[in-house]
């Protein structure tokens, strides 16, 4: 993983493990899942260089989405409450606008 994305991956941990108050197991979960998701992402745009922005964003949702699924494994429901809050406020995603 290039070390921007480390980068990237490592704030959205912090955030989030400040936010919702995460456990040492959770963030290492979350930190492997937001991991996932970045490789997923970059994966998908090193596939389609020419990619719309509408495209990225379609793509940041789908991801997002399959995160949220491995969330609900480890997360409180109270966890995972304030993390779709925080989701839905994020101008960013994995580093990523998702603003349309």
């Amino acid at each position: 993983m290039r070390a921007e994305l480390i980068e990237i991956v490592e704030t959205e941990l912090k955030k989030f493990g400040a936010e919702l108050k995460l456990s040492d197991a959770q963030k290492s979960q979350l930190k492997t899942a937001l991991e996932n998701a970045h490789e997923r992402i970059d994966e998908f745009r090193a596939k389609n260089p020419n990619i719309s922005k509408a495209d990225v964003v379609a793509k940041l949702k789908e991801v997002r989405g399959s995160i949220r699924e491995r969330l609900e494994k480890f997360l409180t429901p109270e966890q995972l409450t304030k993390w779709d809050s925080e989701v839905t406020k994020a101008k960013k995603f994995l580093g990523h606008s998702v603003e349309s």
